[in-house]
């Protein structure tokens, strides 16, 4: 993630993404297509895994069932240095 941080998101998440996505190969049938496209798949490479996830799927979809296993740092000095920066009027 842009901060650091590490997700952990469960494989069967990503897996029935891609078993939906494929299901009208199998007569619209997701469980068929888990079972005999999308597992066997995943269980070759797990590249398959993050290649579907990163290229099929947004954070939106993974969210919900998502878990944050170490959490990120934010550069504050690398941020002031080369950040953005705009000049307003405020209120003290």
């Amino acid at each position: 993630m842009p901060d650091t941080s590490v997700w952990a998101v469960p494989v069967s998440i990503i897996a029935t993404n891609r078993a939906e996505y494929y299901a009208k190969k199998f007569g619209g049938d997701v469980a068929k297509s888990l079972a005999e496209d999308t597992i066997p798949l995943f269980n070759s490479d797990d590249f398959e895994i993050e290649d579907w996830a990163s290229n099929n799927m947004n954070w939106s979809d993974v969210q919900h069932a998502a878990r944050c296993v170490e959490p990120g740092e934010v550069d504050f000095d690398e941020g002031w240095a080369n950040g953005d920066k705009s000049v307003v009027d405020a209120d003290e």
